[in-house]
């Protein structure tokens, strides 16, 4: 597991330590089966939260950003996959804004698939 403080990356997720969360971040996301589903893979391997202290806000103006609440003493991001996972990620209370990578390419800008 890695204990991150104030940035960090897990696959193509950072994660940055934010002061507070912008106003426009006001849609909370639901849960999936209990599941916070941190960033949705392409190939159903997700990164996740499981634990209640957590919640999460879309960024509407961004639908590559978003931000996390941890409101227990931390959460585990766990990657969803029964072989080549990337290592747990433990992020300490606090907020969290939450990117997905993107890459340049001949046609533009684009999400980094994992």
């Amino acid at each position: 597991m890695i204990e991150i403080k104030n940035q960090g990356a897990q696959g193509d997720v950072m994660f940055v330590r934010v002061s507070a969360i912008p106003p426009a971040a006001s849609e909370e996301v639901v849960r999936e089966n209990g599941r916070l589903i941190v960033t949705h893979s392409e190939t159903g391997h997700h990164h996740a939260i499981d634990k209640l202290e957590a919640r999460m806000f879309r960024e509407p103006r961004d639908p590559l950003i978003c931000y996390l609440a941890i409101d227990g003493e931390h959460a585990d991001v766990v990657h969803h996959r029964p072989f080549d996972t990337h290592e747990t990620i433990r992020l300490p209370q606090g907020l969290w804004q939450v990117r997905r990578q993107r890459e340049y390419t001949p046609e533009g800008w684009r999400r980094v698939e994992d």
